[in-house]
This record gives C-alpha cells, sequence and structure tokens, in this order.
C-alpha cells in the first residue's frame, strides 16, 4: 500500500477516533473536525452510536461512521468490557476505511489509550498518527477508585499510555501541564507536541434573555454543567448546597445540574438523603440550546466542583470557559488549570471544603456587583484568548507539522530529558 505524502494544507484525508462520547455530541472533536473540514482537509470521524443515530451519514461537510455502544455498566469491570469492544469496534471500522476510501492522517482522541490498537494498521500502512490526549488515564483511574485503586491496574494504564505516546508522530496536549507530561512520561520529543487548548465556540456559546420560567422558580438560579462521575465532584456540590440551605440559611436558591453519567442516579439518592431535593433539579442530557439558551444564561453564577486530586490539578475543563463565555461568575475549587482558564472570573475555594464552597456562593449572591465584574472580565478573556478560534491556528499548525515530515518510526525510543 502506498503512503500518499500532502503538503500542508492540501486535501490529506483525516480520520478521526473517539470513544467516550459520540458525535457530534463530543465538543472537541466537534470543533476540530469542522475547523480542519474548513481547512481543506476531508475528514472523516469514527465514533460509538450513543444518541441512536444513523450508523453513516455527514454532517456539515464531515463523514461519520458510528458503532453500537457497549452495554452501560458502572464499576472496574464495566469500564473494561467498555473499553475492550470500542477498541475491537474501532478497529474493525478502521481497517474498513483503510482499504475502502483511505486516509492520511489517524486522529486518536483518548480515552482511552487502548485505541492505539486501531491505529496500528495504519501506522504499519505508512500513515501518519497524531494523539490528541484530552485525559490522564491513569490519574483519572486514583480520582475514580481512591483507596480502591489497584496497583497493577495504575501500572497498566500507565503502560498503554507510553504505546500510544510511542506511536504518534504528533501529540495535541490540551495544556501545558499535559505537555510536560507527554515529554517527561512519553518521552514526546518538544517539537512533535502541540498545545490545542480547550475553547467555547462563540457562535455556539451566546447569552441570551433569560428564561422567564425558570427565573421565577427562585432568587438565585445556581448553573452546574458537566459528567455525573465520581471523579467530577457532584458529590460535594451536593453536600455544599445542604450547607448552602440548612447552615446558612439561603433557601431562596435553585441549582440546576445539568448532564448524564454513571453515577447520576446515586447523585439523585444523596440528594434524597441529605434532604436538598426541593433546592436541586437534575435536568439530565439536554440539546445545545437548552443548555445555553435557557438553563445557563438564566443563571445568575456557575460552580466547578471538580475536588483537588492529580487528575483535575492537570486537567482544562471545558465548561468553566463556557460559563465565561456567558459572561457568569463561577466558584470553583482552587486548581491549577482552573486559575489558567479563569483568572479573576472566578472565586477560587481551598482545600476541598465543601462549607467553604458554600460561603463563597453565598458571598456571590449578596454581591451582585461583584458578580457582574466578575462575568464581563469573564467573557472578556474569552474574546481576546481562551475562545476556540484561538485555538484553531495552532491546529492546524500540528496538522502541518505533521504532514511535512515523514512518519516517525514504530514505536521510536523515547527522547533524552
Amino acid at each position: 500500500m502506498k503512503t500518499s505524502r500532502h503538503p500542508p494544507g492540501s486535501l490529506a484525508r483525516v480520520l478521526m477516533v473517539v470513544e467516550n462520547n459520540g458525535y457530534p455530541a463530543d465538543t472537541r472533536v466537534r470543533v476540530e473536525a469542522l475547523a480542519l473540514a474548513d481547512a481543506g482537509y476531508d475528514v472523516t470521524v469514527i465514533a460509538p452510536n450513543v444518541d441512536r443515530e444513523p450508523r453513516a451519514g455527514t454532517i456539515d461537510g464531515v463523514r461519520v461512521r458510528r458503532y453500537p455502544p457497549p452495554p452501560e455498566g458502572t464499576g472496574a469491570w464495566a469500564y473494561l468490557g467498555e473499553y475492550l469492544f470500542a477498541t475491537a469496534a474501532s478497529l474493525v471500522m478502521v481497517l474498513r476505511v483503510l482499504f475502502g476510501r483511505g486516509f492520511d492522517v489517524i486522529h486518536l482522541h483518548n480515552p482511552p489509550d487502548t485505541l492505539w490498537v486501531a491505529a496500528l494498521p495504519a501506522k504499519l500502512a505508512g500513515k501518519r498518527v497524531i494523539f490528541d490526549h484530552h485525559d490522564l488515564a491513569p490519574e483519572m483511574y486514583d480520582a475514580i477508585y481512591g483507596p480502591r485503586a489497584h496497583g497493577i491496574v495504575r501500572r497498566a494504564l500507565l503502560l498503554l499510555e507510553r504505546i500510544t505516546f510511542r506511536l504518534a508522530d504528533q501529540v495535541i496536549s490540551t495544556n501545558e501541564s499535559y505537555r510536560e507530561i507527554a515529554m517527561a512520561r512519553g518521552g514526546v520529543p518538544g517539537d512533535c507536541i502541540t498545545v490545542v487548548r480547550n475553547g467555547p465556540d462563540l457562535q455556539r456559546v451566546r447569552p441570551v434573555e433569560p428564561d422567564a420560567d425558570l427565573r421565577a422558580r427562585a432568587g438565585t438560579i445556581i448553573g452546574y454543567v458537566g459528567l455525573m462521575a465520581r471523579q467530577d465532584g457532584v458529590d460535594q456540590l451536593l453536600h455544599a448546597v445542604r450547607h448552602l440551605v440548612y447552615a446558612l440559611g439561603r433557601r431562596d436558591v435553585l441549582f440546576v445540574l445539568i448532564g448524564h453519567g454513571g453515577e447520576l442516579e446515586a447523585l439523585k439518592r444523596l440528594s434524597t438523603e441529605l434532604d436538598i431535593d426541593q433546592w436541586v433539579w437534575f435536568t439530565g442530557r439536554v440539546s445545545d440550546d437548552e443548555l445555553f439558551r435557557r438553563l445557563l444564561s438564566t443563571a445568575d453564577l456557575c460552580v466547578t466542583p471538580d475536588p483537588a486530586t492529580p487528575y483535575t490539578e492537570r486537567s482544562t475543563f471545558i465548561k468553566m470557559m463556557e460559563y465565561m463565555a456567558l459572561g457568569k461568575p463561577i466558584v470553583a475549587f482552587d486548581l491549577q488549570e482552573n486559575r489558567a482558564s479563569g483568572g479573576d472570573a472566578a472565586i477560587y475555594v481551598p482545600g476541598n471544603d465543601s462549607a467553604a464552597f458554600a460561603q463563597a456562593i453565598a458571598d456571590l449572591m449578596d454581591d451582585p456587583a461583584r458578580r457582574n465584574e466578575m462575568g464581563r472580565v469573564g467573557r472578556q478573556r474569552v474574546e481576546t484568548g481562551l475562545s476556540w478560534r484561538h485555538s484553531v491556528p495552532h491546529l492546524l499548525a500540528a496538522y502541518e507539522a505533521v504532514l511535512s515530515r515523514p512518519p516517525r518510526r514504530l514505536f521510536r525510543r523515547a527522547s533524552p530529558r
């Protein structure tokens, strides 16, 4: 099979592979695919069919090929089964495209770090591999399982991560913290890493007038959007709600918790156990229109309750910048990358302290002038440097770099530090 060579910016064929979300539901994959298509690349995305959509189709010039998702479950065995199924399904679909219409670059989005298996035949065929490093799988495992985390599993995750780094011709990191890990833990040369930050698409994330019906439900509306998973701190947020309502006596409030995930039902039960159902609304999965035009646009302030762990300290959360794009002040735990994104648009609460988190919310409830100023600062930060349009040139530079040089040797040695 011949290896295609394309000068940077030409119509190179790109195959993106994602497992942990569907397409176009995955925000980062969607904006990257659209940016590449707009630049003239021929883009196909392989993703799980999480929303019962057609198995194949074209969305805004991007071809989509979907495979059935594995059965949902919780616990380590469910994760293992999901990843094995998704890896096998991705491998089959990659082979179909490879020996069908073909491609020049395969672009892997983690988690999991097992998708290198699907990319291996393409690498052997002389195709270039880009690894888009979304999550730190070993640190995420520790955050999910805590004291129950097993050393053997963590070492296996580190090995899978290392293999993926070594297979890649180019690594895309979401922030400087991830770039450092790619160099230190993955042995990736610095000139083979491009930082492409998450950032809101201001064509999609736009503030509108508050929804009158939602506005009438409480004096203060507080928004959260994100996964309902163990590592995302929604349980700590619920404890903060209880403290706000019962200890601080702030009852004219409604927390709108937007999202879905494996812990959603457990979080609903926790809300009932804490006797705060009256002040909490779990919306489940909602459309973009519902999310931005009704729910978050109506919120007076928003929260990022991800607790301090080695995983969250280094990770960039798109919800922070979506809140900022909507001009919303934020209460967040004090994390390195939260500060890098939020700046003065957020109050940072130290120590994973739910009571202090509640107090920071109460302080903002009492200070509308401060809320307005924080919202203005956040919106300005997004417009001047953090929106997705500022990341697009870096994405295109990564592609220009990988297409300007021959594919690297399979599983090259780590570069010396």
